[in-house]
């Protein structure tokens, strides 16, 4: 089964479980997040290049942090409140 295709922000823009939480938007600081045991779940663009989303796939996979998918970095921007793509986010404990 296609993981990717599984998951998706809804069309409204808003990124589920991010009620009560901090949204962190690229890879730097998603990798802290994750590796600090602070993120409770991971968006990653599917449209991103594999080279950054495939180590951060492998990380949430370690740490047993839920990856959704993202159709699209624009979408996935627009999702965070920022006007340029984006190829990973999360939403971390605050």
């Amino acid at each position: 089964m296609d993981r990717k295709n599984d998951c998706k922000i809804p069309d409204c823009g808003n990124l589920p479980g991010s009620a009560g939480g901090k949204l962190v938007v690229g890879s730097k600081q998603l990798r802290k997040a994750v590796c600090a045991g602070r993120a409770r779940c991971v968006f990653l663009a599917e449209n991103a290049d594999p080279g950054l989303t495939g180590p951060l796939e492998a990380l949430c996979q370690a740490h047993n942090v839920q990856i959704t998918w993202v159709r699209s970095m624009a979408d996935l921007g627009r999702a965070c409140g920022i006007e340029v793509g984006a190829a990973a986010a999360a939403v971390v404990e605050t």
